[in-house]
């Protein structure tokens, strides 16, 4: 009986953790979208690249992106290169480039 109850447990485990991970996956690409709209529009994105926690973009007018709006989503830093914009996002950078490369 006490197996039983051990795996009703688990599998009740089981679904909240798929639930908390299904809501985050949604959170994290409204934040994509909203600071793909903070860079200025997918029209305004040339290309990106990203590593461990650095996401680099360039854009066609980097005075249309909204430098302090990206910080408030939670970017750590933000360093500015003629038409580039170097972010440090965390482990973000990966899933927000391959976001990106989808809108295109």
């Amino acid at each position: 009986m006490e197996i039983l109850e051990y795996i009703i447990i688990a599998v009740v485990l089981i679904i909240i953790l798929f639930a908390i991970l299904k809501a985050t996956k949604k959170d994290a690409e409204l934040d994509f979208n909203k600071l793909v709209e903070l860079l200025g529009g997918k029209e305004n994105i040339i290309s990106t690249e990203s590593n461990v926690s650095r996401f680099k973009v360039t854009l066609n007018d980097v005075s249309l992106a909204n430098k302090e709006g990206i910080q408030k989503l939670g970017a750590k830093g933000i360093v500015e290169i003629d038409n580039q914009l170097k972010i440090i996002l965390g482990p973000e950078s990966k899933q927000l480039k391959k976001y990106i490369d989808e809108l295109k």
